[in-house]
């Protein structure tokens, strides 16, 4: 057993977080730099706030596959910025409205929704910019793979293809396996691709990845579940984002669709479908399983 598996949970992911952080800091534009507005921006979306639960996934697969930790420091902060220029877009009046995200304004109350719309545009393409730029220790076909893989989850059959049926869904009362499809690309896509890209800079033999996988696709029903609970239960300054903007414009989730109850029931269900999925992996997907209980049990 390394060193790494032996650290405690709670410390693993404080110091990635950290490593994932600076990286962030280092790459993204300087505020001096012209355009000073879209650059002040794009450090104001990004830096400061976040479970970075993204980039841990990464690491934690990448990890369990002995993948070289310089090559998924980069994959693991092209995803967060990919999650932070959603987060922007998905904020903004003519999406899901909302004034306050990681307990401060949103990019577009703080600066302008011109601003919010090219900050998202350029956090999308630096993220883009970095997986395309040489990768230690990976192929170039395997840097491509990567590259595509991320283009996939983030467009219109992955994240915002999510997005959009996420808004034709408002105000409607939808099936459950509508709900669920609707989610494996609003929420589950961008999941499922962090630990399966993590994974992809290692070594997994094809049974191992078919386990990451399925873990993945329940982990990411796992999380908007739990953002489902924690919206109709918890207050704003808890989630640092407005309570209860779902039932308020009539989204559809897994608590109106089944109640309090039946989404809690439908949690539990959901993590143990993401611990059973990875059992096969043994030890080495221990900092998945344990990001997994994390996800469930948190409250914001």
């Amino acid at each position: 057993m390394t060193s790494a598996e032996r650290e405690p949970f709670e410390t693993w992911c404080e110091r990635r977080r950290a490593c994932v952080e600076h990286f962030l800091d280092q790459i993204l534009p300087a505020a001096e730099a012209e355009p000073l507005r879209l650059h002040e921006a794009m450090r104001y979306a990004v830096l400061g706030g976040g479970k970075r639960i993204r980039p841990l996934l990464v690491f934690a697969s990448g990890e369990a596959f002995a993948a070289p930790a310089e090559a998924l420091l980069p994959v693991a902060a092209a995803v967060e910025l990919i999650h932070a220029y959603s987060l922007v877009h998905d904020d903004l009046p003519a999406m899901d409205d909302d004034a306050l995200r990681h307990g401060r304004p949103t990019v577009h109350v703080a600066f302008d929704e011109a601003t919010a719309l090219l900050t998202g545009d350029a956090l999308q393409t630096l993220a883009f910019q970095l997986l395309a730029t040489p990768l230690p220790g990976l192929s170039p076909d395997r840097q491509l793979s990567l590259v595509h893989g991320l283009a996939r989850a983030a467009g219109s059959r992955g994240m915002a293809g999510g997005q959009a049926l996420d808004l034709a869904a408002t105000g409607r009362k939808i099936s459950l396996e509508a709900l669920q499809a609707l989610h494996r690309c609003k929420t589950g896509a961008l999941i499922r691709y962090a630990v399966l890209a993590g994974a992809h800079c290692g070594e997994p033999k094809a049974e191992e990845r078919a386990a990451l996988e399925r873990g993945a696709e329940a982990l990411g029903l796992l999380f908007q579940i739990t953002d489902d609970l924690l919206d109709a239960t918890a207050d704003s300054a808890t989630l640092g984002k407005t309570a209860g903007k779902d039932e308020r414009y009539a989204k559809a989730t897994y608590v109106t669709l089944l109640g309090l109850e039946g989404a809690r029931e439908a949690a539990r269900r959901t993590l143990d479908e993401t611990l059973g999925a990875l059992e096969p992996l043994g030890k080495r997907a221990e900092r998945l399983r344990e990001l997994a209980r994390f996800v469930a049990n948190r409250r914001h």
